[in-house]
């Protein structure tokens, strides 16, 4: 989900190492009113958007750039394979709001109910289908425009 959400090899380490020191910090704070998965889903799904938003701010860079620098990265990175429908997809994906990303990465790869991604973003049900919804009708058009 990580790798999904930042595109970049080493901001995706750097971010999934964050989140294992936070939950090991964090662990006996565990209420387990929660699964333990859905717990850690979370803190990843929150540094994710945390640095996301950081790096917009730090580099004082309209969305734009960051998402066209991020495509970039698709075409060159030799750890990004798949074919050319795949590299697409990715690059449509960059086209969304961060939340909508990440709601249609869950619900597309990661076959996520709606009800598990309420308790992850603490988000309605309701408000999760339109996200997904308009991201669909996003990528859509795009992939019919490219």
């Amino acid at each position: 989900m990580v790798r999904k959400m930042l595109i970049d090899h080493d901001d995706s380490n750097d971010v999934t190492q964050e989140v294992f020191i936070k939950i090991h910090r964090a662990i006996d704070r565990f209420r387990e009113d929660a699964q333990l998965y859905t717990w850690i889903y979370r803190i990843a799904t929150n540094e994710c958007l945390s640095f996301l938003k950081k790096k917009k701010r730090r580099f004082f860079l309209p969305l734009e750039d960051v998402n066209k620098e991020l495509s970039n990265k698709i075409d060159a990175s030799p750890e990004m394979d798949g074919d050319e429908i795949q590299k697409k997809l990715q690059k449509a994906l960059l086209t969304l709001p961060d939340k909508q990303r990440l709601v249609f990465n869950m619900k597309y790869f990661e076959d996520m109910t709606y009800e598990q991604m309420s308790e992850v973003t603490d988000t309605s049900v309701g408000a999760l289908k339109a996200s997904f919804h308009h991201a669909t009708k996003k990528i859509e058009e795009f992939l019919t425009a490219h």
